[in-house]
């Protein structure tokens, strides 16, 4: 038998299947956790979004459209709980610890810290749509779908946000240079 399908998969663990609904999880933990991860900018605080948004996902089952992609389902969970975290997060303490990034990504590459970084300190919107486009790899009228926004609105996003990137590198080259 062949690899099963989000469907096939869904409509065994909704009859109580625990390999199916362990072959969903293994299959979309990884992305989940990292979407949650750059979204939230905290290891911790991406355990957190990734377990309930499963938890959700598999309480929710019986409301699944199967005719729908469960990894984009399953993602926009995880984007709306990690900003549901972060509103509620930054009204409880500010978030914007110097300290923070580089406590956060010590163990990655320098490079990748910095874009990290970069992508961190864009506003939560902004942050969303770069992390489901090239994080995640979906076009933009999936991700409008997903965030419930028109398309030109995601692609207004993703054009400040790397404008704003593009801002952070340039501000980072002129620091190397004095």
């Amino acid at each position: 038998m062949g690899v099963a399908t989000d469907a096939e998969l869904v409509r065994r663990a909704r009859a109580g299947s625990r390999d199916a609904a362990g072959e969903l999880f293994e299959r979309y933990w990884p992305g989940a956790w990292r979407a949650a991860r750059v979204v939230t900018g905290s290891r911790a605080m991406a355990d957190d979004v990734a377990q309930d948004a499963f938890e959700r996902a598999f309480a929710a089952l019986a409301r699944f459209d199967e005719r729908r992609q469960f990894g984009a389902w399953l993602h926009r969970i995880v984007i709306n709980r990690s900003l549901d975290l972060l509103r509620r997060e930054r009204r409880l303490v500010g978030l914007d610890s110097p300290d923070r990034v580089e406590s956060e990504w010590r163990d990655l590459e320098a490079e990748d810290r910095a874009l990290l970084a970069a992508v961190e300190s864009l506003a939560p919107q902004r942050r969303v749509v770069i992390v489901l486009r090239y994080g995640l790899g979906y076009p933009p009228a999936e991700i409008a779908a997903m965030i419930g926004v028109p398309v030109g609105t995601v692609h207004s996003r993703l054009a400040r946000a790397l404008e704003d990137l593009r801002g952070s590198e340039r501000e980072e080259a002129d620091v190397e240079r004095a």
